[in-house]
């Protein structure tokens, strides 16, 4: 059996790659993408600490929160979708230039 280190480490990993996405690039679908990398990190963490105790807990909250990062993709695309469309591109440092 991998040690629960080895999750845990995977899961830092990923968490800071990103974390980085998000801070470095400009472009909202990466942004995107980074978060949802985020969250997965996440996911990862909770089921090493649910399966290092023997508990199915951490399992079951990781399938809500799948569930509820579905519905987040669904939204968060037709965002960028209808930005795109207005703007013609998806560039956050556009995106913040408001039109009176």
């Amino acid at each position: 059996m991998v040690p629960v280190n080895y999750y845990i480490a995977l899961s830092a990993i990923l968490f800071i790659i990103g974390a980085m996405g998000v801070l470095v690039r400009r472009n909202a679908l990466i942004i995107f993408m980074s978060v949802e990398l985020m969250l997965n990190a996440a996911n990862v963490a909770l089921v090493a600490f649910s399966s290092a105790n023997n508990s199915l807990d951490g399992q079951i909250f990781v399938f809500f929160i799948m569930t509820v990062a579905a519905a987040e993709v669904a939204v968060g695309l037709a965002l960028i979708v209808a930005i795109f469309r207005s703007k013609n591109s998806i560039n956050v440092d556009e995106i913040n230039m408001l039109k009176g």
